[in-house]
């Protein structure tokens, strides 16, 4: 999962004038500033596998995965795209709770057989009369943080994190329906063996190892760039250096080994979010919850990687699960601390993004 150089100056600020109670969708510009938001969100290598349509009657959004930008040797079932696009959701209900709109509805997986086509929304986002700023308030001061949120693949400090702002972040997850678990020491270990041999078996896949290399890319010759900027993928800076004492799987993303090594933390602090079930649209909720999380520890100061080899794979995803509960699906794997907030990574414009056939509105 990778981020963003979406910030405030996107456009997530102030309301265009209509006054609470008045009910309306998102004009123009706030359409706009919307999908900008939502198109900050992380993703499998970055792929930025979503698109966006008002509804008809431009009184809510259509949500799409754009199966165009599948990763599929990684992810063969599409839960990480789905993953990816639960997390530009929240972006866009965070964006919208800024502008002062409240979702109405919030529909995942509406179509009757909740299957994932390129013309089927995977979710439909419906608001109502523009709220009183107290209502939207908690959503909308994570608006600031979509701009500030990376992932950071580089070395944390060994400083712990307070049980106060754990407290925050399991809270968050439960607020999205999914129950955020941050492991002892036993579990930590066993879930970064897992890790590890998930990634060695990844990294012995050729055809894997050619796809995610699809993804990386390199970085501009001069400084403003080439006349046609990179919008999406991995760019060099962003991949983050290997642990030098090799305690923590950081994934090989250029496939050559640990050229660049540095110390990183002797015990992560490592986190899960899982799901009761595990569907389509369970994998839409694991996204929002993973963003919400991660947002609400941006806010905090801290920062966050995704360690999402043992989910790829269906055998170290299922023994991922804790063996003494076995309570849930886990859905994404996190390492969280304090350190460098990591590079940002290229966006895709809106125009990219947003289907209007209604442009004119």
């Amino acid at each position: 999962m990778t981020e963003s150089m979406v910030g405030p100056a996107a456009g997530v600020g102030a309301g265009t004038g209509a006054g609470a109670g008045v009910t309306g969708g998102p004009g123009v510009a706030e359409l706009r500033a919307l999908v900008a938001a939502a198109g900050a969100a992380p993703s499998l290598h970055n792929a930025q596998p979503w698109r966006f349509r008002p509804t008809g009657d431009g009184l809510g959004v259509l949500v799409f995965a754009d199966l165009a930008r599948a990763v599929p040797l990684a992810d063969p079932d599409g839960r990480g795209m789905l993953l990816s696009v639960g997390a530009a959701l929240f972006n866009l209900r965070v964006a919208a709770a800024r502008l002062g709109l409240p979702v109405e509805e919030l529909d995942l997986m509406p179509g009757p057989l909740g299957v994932v086509g390129p013309d089927e929304p995977v979710a439909v986002v419906r608001f109502g009369p523009r709220g009183v700023p107290y209502e939207l308030a908690e959503l909308a001061e994570l608006a600031e943080e979509i701009g500030r949120r990376h992932s950071s693949r580089e070395p944390f400090t060994n400083r712990d994190v307070p049980e106060a702002v754990i407290g925050e972040l399991v809270a968050a997850a439960a607020d999205e329906d999914t129950v955020l678990d941050v492991l002892e020491e036993a579990g930590v270990r066993r879930v970064l063996a897992l890790t590890a041999e998930a990634e060695a078996r990844i990294a012995g896949d050729a055809a894997r190892r050619a796809e995610t290399g699809s993804w990386l890319r390199a970085e501009p010759a001069g400084p403003t760039g080439p006349a046609e900027a990179v919008r999406d993928g991995i760019p060099e800076r962003a991949l983050g250096p290997q642990d030098h004492e090799a305690r923590i799987p950081v994934r090989d993303f250029a496939g050559h080994g640990p050229a660049h090594t540095q110390r990183f933390e002797a015990l992560p602090q490592v986190a899960t979010i899982a799901t009761r079930g595990d569907t389509a649209a369970d994998w839409l909720r694991a996204g929002q919850a993973m963003e919400r999380v991660w947002l609400v520890a941006t806010a905090r100061g801290l920062r966050i990687s995704v360690l999402h080899q043992a989910v790829e794979l269906p055998d170290t995803r299922w023994r991922l699960r804790d063996p003494e509960s076995g309570i849930g699906t886990v859905q994404v794997v996190l390492r969280i601390g304090y350190g460098p907030p990591g590079a940002a990574t290229p966006r895709r414009d809106v125009e990219d993004l947003l289907d209007d056939p209604a442009g004119e509105r």
